[in-house]
C-alpha cells in the first residue's frame, strides 16, 4: 500500500458554486481535478453530498451557531443556511448536485485520471426528521417518557403520527446532536440495514470516510446509552458491527477504501477491525502544543500501524492551520506531517493559506484570498513530497545529537528519513522559536567515499565524506521553525 497517499477534502455544496449556478457534479471541468493530480493527490473527498431534511435549517439556527455565523460573516442571512451535512435524510444525492447518473459520471471522470472518489458514510445516526427515521423507527434507539423527562437534551418526540420518543445521536463526552436520531446498534435489524446502506455506496464511489466510526463499537455504544439499554433489556452483540460490515464490503468490492474518523486511542482497534485508514488527531494536538517527545514517540510505533493513520493540520471540524499555529509554525508542521508515514488530509483552502473556518451549515465561503507565503510554500514542497521515495521507501527516526556540550537545543529538532534504492531524503525541523543546532548521523554501508547533501528547500549543497556522515554527522543550524529536506543520492 502507498505509504503516503494524499486526500483532498471539499465542502461540496459550497465549493460547487464557483463553477456556476445550478451546475451538476458531472459538469465540473476535468481540469480542476487534473490540477489536484499534478499536486500529488490520490483521493478526493466530496464531503456533504447526501440529501438532508428540510427541517435541518431550524436546527442550524441555534444560539451557539448564530454566534459563529456572525463572527465569520457579519452580513449572513437566513437564506445562507443549508443545514448540517451530517444529519442526512437518506443516502440519496442532494438534488442541488444532480442525480446518481451525475455522480457515476463524475467518478468515471476522476478514475480516468487516477483520482479516487471518497464520500461520507455516517453510521451513528440519520437526521431527526429524516425519511429513514419516519419510515423505519424500529431501527433507532427508543426512549420513554421518563428518559425524556430526565434528559430532554438526549431524547425527542418525533413529528410522526404516533409521536414516539427516540434518542438523538451523541458523542458521550458532549451534548447530543439535536438534529439527529440515534441508530440502535444493539438491534440486528438496524445492523443489517446499515450493512445494506454501506454496500449500496460501493456503486458510486471508491471509498468512504466513516463519521465518528468508534460510536457503533459495542463497548462505546454500551457506555454511551446505559439508560435505554438496561430499561429495554437490549443485548450486546458478540461481534463488532465493523467486523461484519467491512468483511461484507470487501467481498463486494475488495479495493473499496474505508477511512475511520476515530478518537480516544481506538485507532489500532479499528485498524484491526478492517479499516484501511484511521484518523490520528494526536499529531495535530502535539503540533499545537509543541510536544516533540510525543511526536517522536508516536513515530517509533510499528510502521504497519503508522502507514494507516490519517494525518491532518486542519479539516472541516478544526481551525485553519495558520490560525491555530501561526504562519511560521504551520509551515514547520507542514514540512513535518507531509514527510511522515500515513495518509495526508488537506482541506480545501489550506493550500492557499485561508484563515477563516467556515461553518458547514452555511452555504457560503468567506471569499478570502489567503496568504501568498503559504501558497508559495505549498507550491515548493508538494513536488518534493510527491517523490516515489515517500510512497515506497523505508522510514527511520533520527535522534539529533548535540552540536556542542553547552548547547542542548538539539532537543528542539525533529528528524527522520526515508530510504528507497540509492536515495535518502532527510526531514529536519526546528520545532521551536529558538535558534537551534544539532548533528545528524545517517548509518549506511553503501555510501560512496564522497557525498553531496542537497537541501531541497533552500537549494544549498554540502559536500561531506561518508565516514564523517556515518560517524560524526553533519551540522545543522536552524532559525526558529526553520526546516530542511536533505537529499542524498548514491
Amino acid at each position: 500500500m502507498n505509504s503516503n497517499p494524499k486526500l483532498y477534502e471539499i465542502n461540496t455544496r459550497v465549493w460547487i458554486k464557483q463553477f456556476g449556478e445550478d451546475i451538476k457534479l458531472s459538469e465540473i471541468p476535468i481540469e480542476y481535478f487534473k490540477n489536484l493530480v499534478q499536486k500529488g493527490f490520490d483521493y478526493i473527498w466530496l464531503m456533504g453530498v447526501w440529501k438532508i431534511p428540510e427541517e435541518n435549517i431550524k436546527y442550524a439556527l441555534s444560539t451557539d451557531l448564530v454566534k459563529v455565523y456572525k463572527k465569520c460573516f457579519p452580513d449572513w442571512k437566513k437564506e445562507d443556511i443549508i443545514g448540517s451535512p451530517y444529519a442526512i435524510d437518506s443516502y440519496q444525492l442532494n438534488q442541488t448536485l444532480g442525480t446518481f447518473d451525475d455522480l457515476i459520471k463524475l467518478k468515471e471522470k476522476l478514475n480516468s485520471i487516477n483520482l479516487k472518489l471518497i464520500l461520507d458514510f455516517i453510521p451513528n445516526h440519520f437526521g431527526a426528521d429524516s425519511s429513514v427515521a419516519k419510515t423505519f423507527p424500529h431501527l433507532f434507539l427508543r426512549g420513554d417518557e421518563q428518559l425524556l423527562k430526565d434528559d430532554p437534551a438526549s431524547y425527542f418526540r418525533t413529528n410522526t403520527k404516533d409521536k414516539i420518543i427516540l434518542a438523538h445521536g451523541r458523542d458521550p463526552f458532549f451534548p447530543a446532536w439535536s438534529d439527529t436520531a440515534q441508530i440502535n446498534y444493539f438491534s440486528k435489524q438496524a445492523r443489517i440495514f446499515m450493512f445494506e446502506q454501506l454496500i449500496q455506496l460501493t456503486k458510486y464511489c471508491d471509498g468512504v470516510r466513516c463519521d465518528m466510526a468508534m460510536l457503533p463499537m459495542n463497548n462505546v455504544f454500551q457506555n454511551t446509552w446505559p439508560g435505554p439499554i438496561n430499561k429495554f433489556n437490549l443485548k450486546k452483540p458478540k461481534i463488532e458491527f465493523w467486523h461484519d460490515a467491512i468483511k461484507q464490503v470487501k467481498k463486494v468490492k475488495p479495493t473499496f477504501t474505508l477511512i475511520a474518523e476515530v478518537y480516544w486511542d481506538l485507532e489500532a482497534e479499528l485498524q484491526d477491525l478492517g479499516f484501511d485508514f484511521t484518523y490520528c488527531k494526536h499529531y495535530l494536538d502535539m503540533f499545537i502544543n509543541n510536544d516533540l517527545f510525543g511526536i517522536i514517540n508516536n513515530l517509533k510505533s510499528d510502521f504497519n500501524y503508522l502507514k494507516k493513520l490519517v494525518l491532518f493540520l486542519e479539516n472541516h471540524d478544526e481551525d485553519r492551520a495558520v490560525t491555530a499555529l501561526g504562519i511560521n509554525k504551520s509551515i514547520a508542521a507542514t514540512v513535518s506531517f507531509l514527510t511522515m508515514p500515513g495518509m495526508k488530509l488537506i482541506y480545501d483552502g489550506q493550500l492557499d493559506g485561508e484563515k477563516i473556518k467556515c461553518p458547514i451549515q452555511l452555504g457560503k465561503t468567506s471569499g478570502e484570498k489567503g496568504l501568498k507565503s503559504i501558497k508559495d510554500f505549498y507550491a515548493k514542497i508538494l513536488p518534493i513530497v510527491n517523490d516515489e521515495i515517500y510512497k515506497r521507501g523505508k522510514f527511520y527516526v533520527i535522534q539529533p545529537s548535540i552540536f556542542n556540550e553547552k548547547d542542548e537545543s538539539n532537543k528542539n529538532i525533529l528528524a527522520w528519513y526515508w530510504q528507497y534504492n540509492n536515495e535518502i531524503k532527510i526531514t529536519i525541523v526546528n520545532y521551536s522559536q529558538k535558534h537551534s543546532s544539532c548533528k545528524i548521523k545517517i548509518p549506511c554501508n553503501a555510501f560512496p567515499q564522497k557525498i553531496v547533501l542537497k537541501d531541497l528547500l533552500s537549494k544549498a549543497n554540502l559536500k561531506i565524506t561518508s565516514k564523517k556522515l556515518t560517524d560524526e554527522g553533519f551540522v545543522v543550524q536552524l532559525k526558529g521553525y526553520q526546516s530542511r529536506i536533505v537529499e542524498i543520492k548514491f
